[in-house]
């Protein structure tokens, strides 16, 4: 996503080690990752750190938003769900098409074209990137964990209340009735792609972990 801002901090660099850990001893050619969980438990946060760490360990990776996977562009995706009702949001609103795409692209090692969305302007833009010699794929977001060719899929552990608080703290939407039933929406289904995670991450217990 063009023009989002990170704000890093020790809870992700430790997280991000113990799915590293994994990695390094498990890591194939081509390898994918997924990490998935609730609206803001830093999803984002922890793929970029980990993006870090590999390329600190001389590993070639990429990182993929799937919030530039929506079929519905971000300005046009309130009225698109106020229509259409609560049952829309989930899973089936991400362009599995074009992910898939994106997944033959990195597999094959060749020049793919893929969304991107411009934060300040909500308009999905087309982003061409080269796979060739990548090593690594990380994907992040709320549903990635349905992705089959995962190697690793990571959910973060994190309660619907603290999220809540998380969002409310970031100030990026207004969260009026609306968008309170979309969060609860998204809760519900995302804690229903859950079990299909193999590794779930807690921030406190990878704290403990890397305490230094």
């Amino acid at each position: 996503m063009l023009n989002d801002i990170l704000q890093l901090n020790k809870k992700h660099e430790f997280a991000a080690r113990t799915i590293l850990e994994k990695v390094m001893a498990e890591k194939t050619d081509k390898y994918i990752i997924t990490i998935s969980g609730e609206v803001e438990t830093g999803k984002c946060e922890v793929a970029h750190m980990l993006g870090k760490l590999l390329k600190k360990e001389g590993i070639r990776v990429k990182l993929l938003h799937m919030d530039n996977y929506y079929k519905i562009p971000p300005l046009e995706r309130t009225e698109w769900r106020k229509r259409h009702g609560l049952e829309s949001v989930g899973y089936d609103e991400y362009d599995w098409d074009v992910v898939n795409r994106t997944l033959a692209g990195f597999k094959e090692g060749k020049l793919t074209t893929l969304p991107c969305v411009d934060l300040f302007t909500g308009q999905i833009d087309q982003l061409t990137t080269n796979f060739a010699g990548i090593e690594v794929l990380i994907i992040e977001g709320l549903y990635s964990v349905k992705i089959e060719e995962a190697n690793l899929k990571v959910f973060i552990e994190q309660t619907y209340r603290d999220t809540i608080e998380e969002q409310i703290a970031s100030g990026k939407e207004e969260l009026d009735e609306f968008r309170m039933q979309i969060l609860e929406r998204e809760h519900q289904v995302v804690q229903s792609l859950k079990p299909l995670a193999d590794f779930y991450l807690d921030f406190d217990t990878a704290s403990e972990i890397f305490h230094y």
